[in-house]
């Protein structure tokens, strides 16, 4: 085994032992990212991922990472939830969700409708471990030991918004994510659309996760399918009063990327009272509401 190989084993067991210690208190919750939008969250005992892409399946198409994933399929070995937010390979990596399904057999997974058939025919996940991720509604779940949770898909415009049937059958969405005394926004893939900002005001969300990557005219004509800008996302943080805002989906892939830098300096020049954190690759990042510890 290579020396790189070693060390890359040694940290993803290090990842995995911290997600199953880690026991953040009422009001608080534990974050880790993974590069692109994978990140993995944990309540009080739930431990919820969201996109996670940790395959080689698109190196093998020839598209590179600039950095190897943190973690492989097999690695992931705690998990009680797994948000898709759609059908792209880079949030939707079968041969990830196959992994998880087989090691963490309690596991159930939530993605839009038209995701079904692939997560039933490449995954190889059970239908009835499936839950469509059906927009406009909280639904109500249980986590380890009993935990509450609440889901709320949200539609995402990536770039625009479609429906696969009804009109709560969104091809791309995000998710309300409320555990353990803390409210997080994963925005998934998306621009930003009328309404948006308002809807997620009403929900006085605590830790909002946006993509900065953004869009053009090449990246459009090499068929890659874009989201809001650095720049927008640090409005929509302000417009939607979001506690704390990261940034995500910047990193990964060199022809589709962003400096995180420059969403720091946007949000520090335009609201620069609004919490801003940029993670690193394998970070722990623990929130702690403004509710915890009888602060509020």
């Amino acid at each position: 085994m290579s020396t790189q190989s070693s060390i890359q084993m040694r940290t993803a067991a290090t990842l995995i032992g911290e997600i199953g210690r880690l026991a953040p208190p009422q009001g608080c919750a534990g974050i880790w990212f993974f590069g692109q939008e994978s990140v993995a969250i944990k309540g009080r005992r739930t431990v919820i991922h969201v996109d996670p892409f940790y395959s080689d399946f698109l190196e093998q198409q020839g598209v590179h990472r600039t950095y190897p994933a943190p973690l492989r399929p097999e690695d992931v070995t705690i998990a009680d939830l797994c948000l898709i937010t759609h059908e792209h390979e880079d949030h939707l990596d079968p041969w990830t969700l196959k992994a998880i399904a087989s090691q963490c057999p309690e596991a159930r997974f939530m993605a839009p409708a038209i995701c079904r058939t692939l997560l039933e025919e490449e995954a190889g996940i059970a239908p009835e471990r499936i839950i469509d991720a059906l927009t406009g509604e909280w639904m109500e779940l249980e986590g380890t030991g009993a935990e509450r949770i609440r889901i709320k898909p949200v539609p995402a415009a990536h770039e625009e918004l479609q429906t696969t049937g009804s009109e709560r059958e969104h091809r791309y969405v995000g998710y309300l994510i409320e555990m353990n005394g803390v409210k997080i926004y994963h925005a998934g893939d998306t621009t930003i659309y009328p309404g948006l900002s308002e809807l997620l005001a009403e929900e006085r969300i605590d830790v909002g996760m946006l993509p900065i990557n953004g869009r053009d005219f090449y990246r459009g004509s090499r068929g890659l399918i874009g989201n809001m800008n650095y720049r927008e996302a640090a409005e929509l943080a302000a417009m939607a009063r979001m506690e704390t805002v990261i940034p995500l989906h910047y990193d990964i892939f060199a022809g589709n990327s962003e400096k995180p830098g420059y969403f720091l300096q946007e949000v520090y020049e335009r609201t620069p009272a609004q919490k801003c954190h940029v993670m690193a690759r394998g970070e722990c990042f623990v929130y702690v509401s403004p509710r915890a510890f009888g602060r509020d």
